[in-house]
């Protein structure tokens, strides 16, 4: 195989289905309801739905264009195809600047739950390095290590649902739905926290060049993956507030390890400490693949540096980009905090979406498998959700898309193209 060789089909439904979940049930499912609750208090649940609908919708964009782009990229590709070589930039460059952040979040969650007082950092860095050698090893390690944290998780994650049930300290009263202190500008900052935990599901279509029968298996891997993560999300968010309450899961500093012990199993803390660095590693392990394929995909086109364009020889895999990925996530690792992390991860990741959802509605109706008010829906929502963003993630997004911008353009105009 050349250096730049194709990369090979090896991942089936399940595989897919578990990429994508372990993408979905992350860090964010025992992260994000605490300060979801704190911005929306008994408006919680709505900004799930919110949140649900949004990246359902997202989610259709993205099935319907993998089923005519079935190669590594995602919406890079989908914006470059059906929009212009501008638009795909833009959403390849915002979803490597966004998921690169997500996988310093990842690390600093996982370190939060794993490492000792004070060695948070360099066990962060630490795992990134792990799982970039994980992923440069090939694609069907990483499916299969995938698959094995998402059993983990999945089943830490349905010990606090019935330990919650089983403690009868839950209350209705609790579930009661309201606006909360905060009105709708609350409630839509709780959905654009609780996105986060959904935005995985891109990871399969990103994968598009690596999955066998794309065409049919990507859309339904999407589709399955997200509602299997939206039944979990609901349970557990339902556990959390009946037994919690939403003014005490706001100031939770572990909601789900309290939710667990709320009936007197103490013994369910370490556990519910293990599951979410599983949750963490899961993530990471997801986000270094995924990053890596838009990254081949970027350097293919010129948009990159074509050096990150090669593919091992043996492992068939990308692993210049993966490698050079976890030098940067290291970096930003001892740089940043975790709420930074996450707020600039949510700027770029709602940008790429954008872009998948004007690219899906201009397919024509030969191609189209959903209807276009669902790609209206998904734009619009990521516009909204992005306005809800603290105003240093924005400011900060904005200055390295531009900077993107100036990069790419320079660079064409350095090889004498003319600038579209």
């Amino acid at each position: 195989m050349t250096a730049t060789g194709a990369l090979s089909r090896r991942l089936g439904l399940v595989d897919a289905i578990a990429i994508g979940l372990g993408s979905m049930i992350g860090a964010g499912v025992f992260a994000a309801f605490a300060p979801a609750a704190a911005a929306a208090g008994s408006g919680l649940l709505i900004g799930l739905a919110i949140a649900a609908i949004v990246a359902y919708a997202n989610a259709t964009s993205s099935a319907q264009l993998a089923t005519q782009f079935p190669t590594s990229g995602g919406t890079y590709v989908y914006g470059r195809e059906m929009i212009g070589p501008w638009s795909g930039f833009f959403a390849g460059w915002s979803f490597v600047i966004g998921k690169t952040a997500s996988c310093a979040a990842m690390a600093l969650t996982f370190a939060s739950y794993a490492a000792p007082a004070g060695w948070e950092k360099p066990v962060a860095v630490a795992a990134v390095l792990a799982l970039a050698v994980v992923n440069s090893l090939g694609v069907t390690r990483t499916a299969a290590l995938t698959k094995a944290i998402v059993v983990i998780v999945l089943s830490v994650l349905a010990l606090v649902v019935v330990a919650a049930a089983a403690s009868g300290t839950g209350t209705a009263a609790h579930l009661a739905i309201g606006l909360g202190e905060n009105g709708w500008c609350g409630i839509l900052q709780s959905a654009g926290l609780l996105f986060f935990a959904f935005a995985g599901y891109a990871r399969i279509a990103t994968m598009g060049e690596e999955v066998r029968d794309p065409q049919r298996t990507i859309p339904r891997a999407i589709v399955v993956a997200l509602a299997l993560a939206l039944v979990v999300y609901v349970a557990v968010a339902v556990s959390a507030l009946a037994t919690l309450g939403p003014e005490r899961l706001a100031t939770s500093s572990a909601p789900l390890a309290e939710v667990a012990a709320a009936g007197g199993w103490d013994w369910t803390a370490p556990v519910v400490r293990i599951g979410a660095a599983a949750a963490s590693l899961g993530a990471l392990l997801a986000l270094v693949a995924g990053i890596g394929r838009t990254s081949l995909a970027m350097a293919r086109g010129g948009d990159l540096p074509r050096w990150l364009s090669a593919v091992h020889p043996r492992y068939a895999v990308p692993h210049r980009a993966e490698l050079t990925l976890a030098v940067i996530v290291s970096v930003l690792i001892v740089a940043t905090d975790l709420r930074s992390a996450i707020g600039f991860s949510s700027f770029g990741v709602l940008l790429y979406y954008l872009i998948a959802n004007i690219a899906a509605f201009r397919q024509d109706a030969g191609r189209r498998r959903f209807p276009r008010a669902l790609q209206v829906i998904g734009a619009v929502g990521c516009v909204v959700l992005v306005a809800t963003l603290p105003w240093p993630s924005i400011v900060g997004g904005v200055i390295v898309v531009v900077a993107g911008v100036a990069y790419r353009a320079l660079r064409r105009g350095a090889a004498g193209h003319r600038v579209r």
